[in-house]
């Protein structure tokens, strides 16, 4: 009797103990010392042995790149950061605590990694972290942050708008040695990749290739500094300035080309190819604001449009030489036909007639002295000085149209109108082959 009533006296204390049971997370949190009280977990390192070192996996992902300026070499992107360490302190068994598998804590009541980004030049107002941490029972903690990052990167503009851009996102520690923090991540770059490529918002003109990630460290003043560098790949999609840019000067080179069939005379050649260099000036300025001032070599796009300049100032200077020859032709051939009529006009006449003048007149030829030249011999010998005049003048003009035939301008100026065009429609050819070449190849 006695045994049966000490036996249900200890049922009743256990049903009691059941029902008084705490399953709040305050119990838990007390349990783990997360109480304001205890500061203890935030300023140290969460490991019971200081020569363990704290692994911290950082995955990031990429959801949009919005955008890259050339000038600054700077590229913005809206990325997401998940941060996990193991901290030996905050462990638990989830069987004495009702099965509770997941805590959440404020950030200020942990000890967080000082993770930074070298390469980050954004200010900090576009980091937005979470305000809660959470902690499984193995000390397992998660942290995640949303960052809209401008990071610097070394753009390579060779081959715009046709390239490729390799940019790199690297993360370290401000403070803590890799013998006290190592850095990995907990995903494979391959999952990464393929999950930022789904949940990738915007990207504008360029597009996501290839994320690549390695581990590196620093040696700074004799002491090595954990790093984890992803590798950003990104290409640039063409179209806009292919259709933009690439085409209208090829357009206006084919232009160029086809005003060599304009007729010299209508006068309207030279003010064609004048546009056509004008409009190419236009299109320079636009490039100009594209292309950075600190590239080393030029772009082949550049290239391109300087050679393009180039050739169509070329072609304006060659038009230009063919109007003056023209020109001349026509001054020549306006000259000789002022020659022929003064020709005509001087002829002497077989005969000496005199003209009838008044008595006055008379009056006066008697008064006045009379020359050597006056009387028949004095007519004869003025007669023989404008026939030798009017012959030697003949054999001048004779000889002047011997040596300029006419129409001899016009045929040089078609010689070299002809001539040029055939070394322009080569050379545009060959540059554009070679352009092609070098260019377009290295794209793949």
């Amino acid at each position: 009797m006695d045994a049966l009533r000490v036996l249900v006296f200890l049922t009743l204390i256990g049903v009691s103990s059941c029902q008084t049971k705490d399953c709040s997370y305050l119990n838990l949190l007390t349990h783990l010392k997360l109480t304001p009280a205890n500061d203890a977990l935030q300023v140290m390192r969460p490991v019971k042995n200081w020569t363990d070192p704290t692994k911290v996996g950082l995955d990031m992902l990429m959801y949009g790149i919005l955008h890259v300026d050339e000038k600054s070499q700077t590229v913005e992107s809206h990325i997401w950061i998940q941060t996990s360490w193991v901290n030996e302190y905050l462990t638990w068994n989830p069987k004495e605590f009702c099965g509770i598998k997941i805590l959440s804590v404020p950030r200020s009541r942990m000890w967080l990694p000082d993770i930074f980004i070298y390469e980050d030049a954004s200010d900090t107002g576009s980091i937005k972290n979470g305000p809660l941490v959470t902690l499984l029972p193995s000390g397992f903690v998660l942290t995640n942050s949303v960052q809209r990052l401008t990071s610097t990167c070394h753009l390579d503009l060779n081959l715009f708008p046709f390239d490729k851009q390799e940019c790199k996102i690297t993360f370290g520690s401000m403070n803590c040695f890799e013998e006290e923090i190592v850095l990995g991540t907990l995903s494979n770059e391959s999952s990464l990749y393929k999950l930022s490529d789904q949940l990738m918002v915007t990207q504008g003109e360029w597009e996501l290739d290839k994320m690549e990630i390695t581990s590196e460290s620093l040696n700074k003043g004799g002491v090595r500094v954990a790093m984890l560098i992803y590798t950003i790949i990104i290409s640039r999609k063409p179209m806009l300035y292919v259709i933009n840019f690439i085409v209208p000067l090829f357009y206006l080179l084919v232009l160029d080309l086809a005003s060599f069939f304009i007729k010299q005379s209508s006068g309207e050649k030279l003010s064609f190819k004048v546009t056509i260099l004008l409009s190419i000036s236009v299109l320079l300025l636009i490039l100009k604001d594209m292309l950075p001032s600190t590239e080393s070599t030029m772009p082949y796009i550049a290239s391109y449009c300087l050679v393009v300049f180039a050739l169509v100032g070329i072609s304006v200077l060659e038009a230009m030489v063919v109007g003056f020859l023209y020109d001349l032709e026509s001054y020549c051939a306006s000259k000789t036909r002022s020659s022929d009529d003064t020709q005509e006009k001087v002829e002497l006449e077989d005969g000496y007639q005199n003209e009838p003048s008044g008595a006055e007149e008379d009056i006066e030829m008697k008064e006045e002295t009379s020359f050597p030249l006056d009387g028949p011999n004095g007519l004869n010998l003025l007669k023989r000085i404008l026939e030798e005049v009017k012959a030697a003048r003949q054999q001048a003009s004779r000889q002047e149209e011997e040596k300029i035939q006419p129409g001899f301008y016009k045929k040089l100026a078609e010689i070299i109108d002809h001539v040029f065009f055939v070394l322009y429609l080569l050379t545009i050819v060959a540059f554009l082959t070679y352009m092609y070449i070098v260019w377009f190849s290295k794209i793949h």
